[in-house]
Parts: C-alpha cells; structure tokens; sequence
C-alpha cells in the first residue's frame, strides 16, 4: 500500500509542479501582452500630436509654396489615412506613409528661403522635431516590448502556452523603405 501513496504524491507534485509553471508562463505572457498595449498607446500619442501639429505646419507652407500642393495633398491625405487606420499595421503604414511625405515637404523648404525665416515656421518645424524625436523614442520602447514578447512566445515552454491561449506575434513599427534614401538638399 505505502509504494502506491508514494507514487501518487510523486505524481500531484509533478501536476502541480507543471500547472504552477503554466500559470505562470501564462501571467507573464499576459503582462507582456499587456505592455506592449501600453506602449503601443503612447506610439499612437505622439502620432496624433503629430498628425495635431501638421495642418498647422501646412497652413505655414501653403502661403509660400501655393503650387506645391501635390505634396500638402499628400500629407493631408496620409493624415487622413491614419486617423481612419483600424489596426496596428494600418497605423504603422499611414505613420511610414506621413513620414515620406514630410520628408519631401523638407525638400520644399528648402526652395523657400522666406519660408525658413518665418517665425510662426519656425516654432512649427522645432514642435515638428521634438514631436518625431518623441516618437522615435516611444518607437523603440514599443519595439523593444514587441521583441521580449515575440522571444517569450516562441520559446518553450511559452510556445505551448502562446499556441493553446491564442497569443500571437506583435508586429514591429519598421522604418519605411523610402525613409531609408538620404534626402537632397541643395543650396
């Protein structure tokens, strides 16, 4: 009778043993899931405060470069395109599309000596900076999280218990192909 208790309470301890670890696998997945949506929301923060600061940069622009309108069109069409996005990726592709269209707004400017002297410009494109500076940083923490939970799901045991409760990869907030290319600037 003794062998049969001793192999029952073997066979509790490893039940426990492996239920504990479960749960926690399964708590810290949560918490890690949980983090990424935290810091997704702060990527979203300082995407709305730039996508806040933009009609008033164009307005700046506008009364200098009245026949650039292609790329204001752009940016206000990119800014659109972002407000409406439903999902993570959506944002991610509105946000890349915005960025190239800032980037050849840059380029304008650079036409525009007036424009470069004007005070009201001025502020905007330092708000601009500090804006994208901002974001760059809430960028990386976003990654950051994104990769630790990524590695958590694909490793054992957390493969098992990502699989069983439906965790799935987060994607990265990635760098535009065409924020990639060095801009022309000529003087």
């Amino acid at each position: 009778m003794k062998p049969v208790w001793i192999i029952l309470g073997v066979l509790v301890l490893i039940v426990v043993g492996v239920g504990g670890t479960a749960v926690s696998k399964w708590n810290q997945l949560v918490a890690m899931d949980t983090d990424i949506k935290a810091k997704w929301a702060q990527v979203e923060n300082q995407l709305q405060r730039r996508a806040d600061l933009i009609p008033n940069l164009v307005e700046a622009v506008k009364g200098f470069a009245a026949q650039e309108r292609t790329i204001l069109e752009a940016i206000a069409n990119a800014r659109a395109k972002m407000a409406g996005a439903g999902s993570v990726q959506d944002r991610i592709a509105g946000s890349n599309e915005l960025s190239s269209a800032l980037a050849r707004l840059l380029v304008v400017v650079e036409n525009y000596p007036n424009l470069k002297s004007d005070a009201t410009f001025i502020r905007l494109m330092d708000e601009l900076a500090g804006t994208e500076n901002r974001l760059a940083v809430e960028r990386k923490r976003y990654n950051d999280s994104v990769q630790v939970y990524n590695v958590a799901i694909r490793q054992f045991p957390g493969n098992l218990i990502a699989s069983v409760s439906g965790f799935k990869e987060h994607p990265f907030f990635e760098v535009p192909p065409a924020a990639r290319l060095v801009p022309q600037v000529k003087f």
